[in-house]
């Protein structure tokens, strides 16, 4: 394999890893604001629930 193709497939392989990366925190965004809004129809309480857990 030459150089130029090993830098190819090297980059390739880059865009794919940031693409994965940025998929995931897309979901993850959506998930954090659902539960959100969840929490948000929950009746008033005297009760601590940890989000980051």
């Amino acid at each position: 394999m030459d150089i130029a193709a090993m830098s190819m497939s090297m980059h390739s392989a880059q865009l794919m890893q940031n693409v994965s990366l940025s998929v995931t925190k897309n979901a993850m965004e959506t998930q954090e604001v659902a539960m959100q809004g969840l929490l948000e129809m929950l009746p008033p309480s005297n009760h601590i629930i940890d989000v980051l857990a």
